[in-house]
């Protein structure tokens, strides 16, 4: 598994970080058991980069994690890149947005618990919380850095402005977006941003939350407890208009040895402004076929060829905490 330092961080991870999103029961039901053996094979191939949150199952993602990494958590530590999100809190009415220093120290408290470690390598901030100043924010977690729970600070979902706001008090080490080939607005904004500041990107779903997977087809239904039941990326003439594009990438991709799948997430580690691409499998097999991803090298006539292919496929803009 190839490696790279995820920019001012100075952590030397695997350019392919696992996910584990879907373990925290937002993607429907699933076996635990071949979870752990999917996270345990990532490792075996050479992954040392696992990205969990707080707020995927609120805990039960996290621990599920801890469970899989268990012996090398204790006998291996400093092998391991553990990165975890605050700044999400549920309520009965749903997900909120809480960045505030009180829910922040709460929430790094139950991801180590939960996680079954003494520190946590890398902490973003889960969303932008626009009630609470970035100083506050910022403060706090500077703080838990001090106490030795945290080692670096990240965010995920923030704009350049809000990056440089945040930085004003603690300089960010690195930046967590959506980034696929159906989703890719921060090429004009956030990548050339984080070049010049030397900020660590690892970006989440290169596979467009499974539609670059080649699994999904025309009459694909989704469980009601699954997300995308409920999302117009994955219903209607968006979805079917993009599975189109999907099927041109599928012939693509075959006509080079390798799946739609590795060939998305290729394509995201072609960007020079990327360092990690997060992927997440409940199964072995699917995070195997992955991983295979860290090794195709694509060129620019390739690059040409996927941008004619995706120039008239639809935007897609991908869930948000309100709307899971």
């Amino acid at each position: 598994m190839k490696t790279t330092t995820l920019g001012r961080s100075g952590l030397q991870v695997s350019r392919i970080a696992f996910g584990t999103w879907q373990l925290g029961g937002e993607w429907g039901r699933f076996d635990e058991e071949a979870a752990i053996t999917a996270i345990r094979r990532a490792r075996d191939l050479g992954v040392n980069f696992f990205d969990t949150a707080q707020a995927y199952g609120f805990g039960a993602s996290e621990r599920i994690l801890g469970k899989a990494l268990g012996s090398e958590l204790t006998s291996a530590r400093h092998e391991l890149v553990i990165a975890t999100k605050g700044g999400l809190r549920r309520t009965d009415t749903g997900l909120v947005r809480d960045a505030s220093p009180g829910w922040l120290r709460k929430g790094v408290d139950a991801s180590l618990e939960a996680l079954g470690v003494d520190h946590i390598d890398l902490y973003q901030v889960h969303w932008p919380d626009p009630t609470v100043p970035a100083a506050e924010t910022a403060g706090a977690l500077d703080d838990l850095v001090a106490a030795g729970k945290i080692r670096h600070i990240g965010v995920s979902n923030y704009s350049p402005a809000q990056i440089a706001e945040f930085s004003a008090v603690l300089p960010v080490a690195t930046v967590q977006p959506p980034y696929h080939l159906f989703r890719r607005e921060i090429e004009d904004d956030l990548l050339p941003y984080c070049r010049v500041q030397n900020i660590g990107v690892l970006i989440y779903g290169p596979l467009a939350h499974g539609l670059l997977t080649g699994t999904l087809h025309e009459d694909t239904t989704f469980a009601d407890d699954d997300w995308r039941s409920a999302s117009p990326d994955f219903t209607g003439e968006v979805y079917q208009h993009n599975l189109i594009a999907v099927r041109a990438l599928e012939k693509f991709a075959a006509d080079r040895n390798i799946t739609v799948g590795q060939l998305a997430i290729a394509w995201t580690l072609a960007n020079p402004a990327v360092h990690v691409a997060i992927v997440g499998a409940r199964h072995a097999d699917h995070i195997q076929d992955s991983l295979g991803a860290a090794d195709i090298v694509l060129g620019d006539a390739d690059l040409d060829e996927i941008d004619k292919i995706m120039a008239w496929a639809m935007p897609i803009a991908g869930p948000s905490p309100e709307s899971v």
